[in-house]
């Protein structure tokens, strides 16, 4: 029997003691992160899958695994053998996880649903008894933390990595001041902060608990007398640490046990604390209820301000991506030269040495993601995982896709470029061009102030249902500043956010074209949302580059482009040259203009 079948039927067996129907895990931690650390990959650990958002239902005649179109391709493979079946995410026929649930159990008068309490959001929980409402049955929940623990025996422990603190340009008493006035605000006693970047924004504090993520797990309260930091689980022998923890008691956090927030709540009785449902964890929710504490149910003002970038993390944000260009023209000198030597190449060396060009940047503090590089029919999956052995070698012909980024100190980056490595077919450069095409519409937009994501990300992808062509996935997300990858609340995705833009913001830019077995291509920069001038019709908003890398024109049919895309190009080349140029060696420098060179010329 496949070993992940076997932990299957291992857990069916742990529910039949129980008395359990069901078992639902997240793909998710505590705090409801989109990146959990090694401990809480629960359903990897179940499963074998790998991507990076999915939730798993198990019955005791059924498993499924719900993700979304970034991983069809991926699940299909990696469930293979294990008895889970792949439910379909983001595609117009899917049915959700509480709406299966519902009408699996459809004839059972109480079917006993029991969850990981800590891993599932309080929203989630909630769904899931709302969608069995129209039945007839009444589902009970039990929150049961931990509960593979019997299972995954050498289960990873809460990580607890060094902290250290950073300037932001705001302070965080200020910062603070700013919670315990919304409090006011909303009249309620405290708020309850579970996400982890908001607590990193607010406290200003960074760490490695979560790879790629420079953040602490960790729980921060605030009331207006107090700010309690539940951080501590074991001592860190560490002179960063004691110095960053003395700065915030300083500032008047308290720094407290993380294990003792439960208890905290459970001796709060009468209390009412603001919360957000979408990050507060169901276990947590039954200790306030149970506690008699009032949840006062909203978003945070962490959020919307966190993604406002003010002026010191703008600029922290553009010389970042000037030094992280650099990296970038380093690596992508080298990747031609290699192909053209003849030189082995994988998939896996290249992301090597890319890792080693940014490891030389000052400031660099880590990748932002692990690397996504992929050659030919690898990158028709759009978080294709790398293989370490017998990755697939780069031959002088095709596309190469490298989706990549960089923790600074001082800024966070994400970008993609697709690489022709030699002769391409007329649907390969027919793809390449209409995605870039897509990517500039977008980068040139111009759109009246309050104008949500979602009414621009057709600019995006017109240029592909021109074509009868798409893509799964959203075209933008929010990126922080040395925080995550990826951020809210703003996106440019077709889902329907009402979440303004405003400037200071900064987004991705990201269409694609995924072929399975064949290619697939994707380009990328993040932009920073700037003012575009006012009017009588209002004030404006539109984009400008972050990302300083050049588009590798070799693969472009230009009579798909018409003159204003080719003359943004032109000009975005202009200024990646006219920044970069002057940081390189003559012969990268000289490299680099060649790529850089004006294409308007050539074809109308």
């Amino acid at each position: 029997m496949n070993l992940f079948a076997e932990r299957i039927a291992s857990l069916r067996s742990l529910m039949r003691s129980h008395d359990w129907d069901a078992v639902i895990l997240t793909g998710s931690d505590p705090h409801g992160s989109e990146y959990p650390a090694e401990r809480y990959k629960q359903i990897r650990w179940l499963t074998g899958f790998t991507g990076e958002a999915a939730d798993l239902v198990v019955t005791l005649d059924h498993a499924g695994l719900w993700t979304d179109t970034r991983y069809f391709i991926q699940a299909n493979t990696q469930l293979a053998g294990t008895g889970v079946d792949l439910h379909k995410t983001r595609v117009p026929e899917q049915v959700l996880i509480p709406q299966w649930l519902a009408e699996h159990f459809q004839d059972a008068s109480e079917p006993v649903l029991a969850v990981d309490g800590l891993c599932m959001g309080e929203a989630f929980a909630a769904e899931i008894t709302e969608a069995f409402e129209s039945t007839g049955a009444t589902p009970y929940i039990v929150s049961s933390p931990d509960l593979i623990n019997v299972l995954w025996t050498d289960r990873p422990p809460i990580p607890q990595t060094p902290v250290f603190t950073v300037d932001s340009g705001r302070p965080r008493t200020d910062k603070l001041e700013m919670l315990r006035s919304f409090c006011r605000s909303e009249r309620c006693d405290g708020i309850l902060l579970s996400a982890l970047d908001q607590i990193a924004w607010t406290l200003d504090v960074r760490a490695s608990d979560i790879e790629y993520n420079p953040l602490v797990i960790s729980y921060l309260l605030v009331t207006d007398d107090s700010a309690l930091w539940f951080v501590l689980k074991e001592r860190i022998e560490d002179p960063d640490t004691e110095r960053s923890f003395e700065e915030l008691s300083e500032d008047g956090v308290s720094l407290e046990r993380y294990d003792a927030l439960q208890d905290f709540l459970s001796e709060s009785g009468g209390m009412s604390i603001f919360v957000d449902k979408a990050t507060l964890n169901h276990q947590l929710f039954q200790t306030m209820e149970q506690a008699g504490v009032t949840p006062v149910f909203g978003t945070t003002p962490v959020a919307l301000a966190k993604a406002v970038k003010n002026p010191f993390e703008i600029e922290g944000m553009k010389s970042a991506h000037i030094r992280d260009g650099v990296a970038m023209v380093r690596f992508l000198h080298w990747l031609e030269k290699s192909v053209q030597a003849e030189r082995r190449v994988s998939e896996w060396d290249a992301a090597v040495k890319l890792g080693e060009f940014r490891s030389e940047v000052s400031g660099y503090q880590g990748d932002s993601f692990e690397t996504i590089s992929a050659y030919g029919s690898g990158a028709a999956l759009p978080h294709y995982v790398t293989p370490r052995g017998d990755a697939p070698l780069l031959e002088a012909h095709g596309l190469y896709l490298c989706d990549s980024g960089g923790q600074y100190l001082d800024g966070t980056t994400d970008i993609t470029r697709t690489v022709p490595l030699g002769d391409l077919t007329p649907l390969e450069r027919e793809d390449y061009t209409l995605v870039l095409k897509g990517h500039i519409d977008l980068a040139m937009a111009l759109f009246p102030e309050g104008t949500p994501g979602c009414r621009i990300d057709a600019l995006a992808r017109e240029p592909l249902w021109r074509f009868k062509r798409n893509f799964g996935h959203g075209t933008g997300h929010g990126v922080g500043s040395f925080l995550g990858v990826h951020e809210g609340p703003q996106d440019v995705r077709q889902n329907l956010n009402p979440q303004p833009l405003v400037s200071g913001m900064v987004i991705s830019d990201e269409p694609g074209i995924y072929r399975e077995g064949q290619h697939g291509v994707r380009h990328e920069n993040l932009l920073l949302c700037v003012p575009k001038g006012e009017n009588e019709f209002g004030r404006w908003l539109g984009f400008e580059p972050l990302t300083l890398c050049p588009f590798d024109t070799a693969g472009l049919d230009l009579s798909l482009l018409d003159r204003a895309e080719k003359e943004w190009l032109d000009e975005y080349h202009a200024l990646v040259y006219e920044t970069l140029s002057p940081l390189l060696d003559d012969d990268l420098a000289r490299w680099l203009q060649q790529k850089c060179r004006k294409i308007v010329n050539f074809a109308n």
